[in-house]
């Protein structure tokens, strides 16, 4: 007898007739025709040289040397599925680590979204979280190895691949008693308060180059490195700040969010190294990001 001709598909009907009693059960749980069943039993028996089952009105029996084979063949089955596992967790559907490089204000207010629903589809894959302030500081980790992924103001160039996820747009934080009645900001109003812009490059930038092409005239008074500095002097009534929304939030109390005179935004979404070999952990990290696009525009303004 050569054992190498016995098959996985007759292991597999000896273990659902050896489970469900007869033929016909095992072929509607294997997803099969009856005679399928038979034929891989048959076939099995013969190879074998020994009966498996007793055959009967009331379904299939195993045999005393049926037992011992079911034993073997559940170890197999077994072994099998340590084997898939083996695959599947070195494939990194099951394990492996996304490393992700993003601004506090993304991994505070979309990266938890996107992490809950990678979880819910892959509970092993772990994330490492680095958070930076500036764009150069993102690129230079994604170019040195230090990250798989930044999940930021999206990169430029031809070594970078992007995937959009949704526009940050610019608005004022008004202070106190500001005064006035509508959400809508004009031009003469930005003259009203001192202005507060981040002293980041990106974004003071940004702004700047903006205030330009509408007024010579306006300039932003006071560059301040964190949000919630800026929120702070906004609170205390010494200008308007003007920053985007996510990086707005959490809002103090007492000041309001109005709308710009003009539209700004910052484009936010996922950059990888085109030529960089990525994980499949990395790739299901993806798939939930760009599902969290609906829910972050819902929740951004």
């Amino acid at each position: 007898m050569n054992p190498w001709k016995l098959k996985l598909s007759q292991i597999r009907a000896l273990l659902a007739v050896a489970e469900y009693g007869n033929f016909s059960e095992a072929a509607l749980q294997l997803d099969i025709t009856q005679s399928t069943v038979s034929h891989a039993i048959a076939t099995l028996e013969n190879e074998l040289g020994v009966m498996v089952f007793h055959r009967g009105r009331h379904g299939a029996q195993l045999t005393p040397v049926g037992e011992r084979i079911l034993q073997d063949a559940r170890q197999i089955q077994s072994l099998l599925e340590n084997i898939t596992h083996a695959a599947v967790h070195e494939r990194g559907l099951e394990g492996g680590t996304v490393r992700i490089a993003s601004f506090r204000s993304i991994a505070t207010h979309l990266l938890p979204e996107a992490i809950a629903r990678l979880h819910q589809v892959h509970p092993s894959i772990q994330i490492s979280l680095l958070e930076l302030d500036e764009l150069y500081q993102l690129k230079q980790a994604l170019i040195q190895g230090q990250v798989d992924v930044c999940v930021a103001e999206m990169l430029g160039g031809e070594a970078f691949e992007t995937i959009h996820i949704l526009d940050d747009h610019y608005v004022a934080l008004m202070p106190p008693q500001h005064g006035l009645r509508d959400a809508q900001l004009t031009i003469d109003d930005l003259y009203r308060y001192p202005l507060i812009s981040s002293s980041y490059d990106s974004c003071s930038f940004r702004i700047r180059d903006r205030l330009r092409e509408l007024d010579k005239r306006l300039e932003v008074t006071y560059r301040i490195r964190h949000d919630s500095s800026m929120a702070g002097m906004v609170q205390q009534g010494l200008g308007i700040a003007l920053m985007t929304e996510l990086a707005a939030k959490p809002v103090p109390d007492g000041v309001s969010v109005c709308r710009l005179p003009f539209p700004l935004f910052r484009p936010i979404g996922a950059t990888l190294l085109k030529e960089a070999l990525h994980s499949p952990a990395v790739y299901a990290f993806l798939d939930a990001l760009q599902g969290i696009g609906a829910f972050a525009d819902a929740h951004v303004s």
